[in-house]
């Protein structure tokens, strides 16, 4: 198809941009959120989920890795559509992080005083580190260091203040 022919079927780049995106956003679902259900609920619930996202983080179809990621690096401040829909699929995916966290201390795998918010920021904030250093660094103990991280924040989660 022809760049004008592109462009007629959207509208515009912002347009065609935000169909990339929504397409993504389904994608993600598919790959990590619909086989993570069958897990079981609690932490081996958050630990196929975290498999699955580092797994699809990695996906050598995806040449620059997440494509979330790297919009939010890019769009993280220009104003506009683009920023706005990234901005709220990162809110909506990181308040899934506290539903599972939530989940888990339900389930009796994590004490009934984890900062449930706190544990999703670490836990997106691993995957963020692992994405940065397998990408940039072509650090090939990324996954490995994010599944250990994982790990300790599982056994040692952060706790509310008192």
């Amino acid at each position: 198809m022809s760049k004008s022919g592109v462009f007629a079927h959207f509208g515009s780049k912002e347009e065609l941009q935000l169909a990339v995106l929504k397409q993504a956003a389904d994608d993600f679902i598919a790959h990590v959120l619909q086989p993570a259900i069958t897990s079981s609920r609690g932490t081996a619930r958050i630990q196929k989920v975290f498999e699955l996202w580092l797994r699809y983080s990695a996906l050598d179809e995806q040449a620059g890795g997440c494509l979330f990621i790297a919009a939010a690096a890019e769009f993280d401040d220009r104003p506009g559509a683009i920023r706005d829909y990234v901005s709220e699929q990162q809110r909506q995916w990181r308040q899934s992080l506290m539903q599972l966290v939530q989940s888990a201390i339900k389930h009796g795998d994590l004490p009934t005083d984890t900062d449930v918010e706190q544990l999703a920021f670490e836990l997106f904030s691993l995957v963020l580190a692992c994405h940065h250093d397998r990408r940039l660094m072509a650090e090939s103990s990324a996954a490995s260091q994010a599944q250990r991280g994982l790990e300790r924040l599982l056994r040692h989660p952060p706790l509310k203040s008192s």
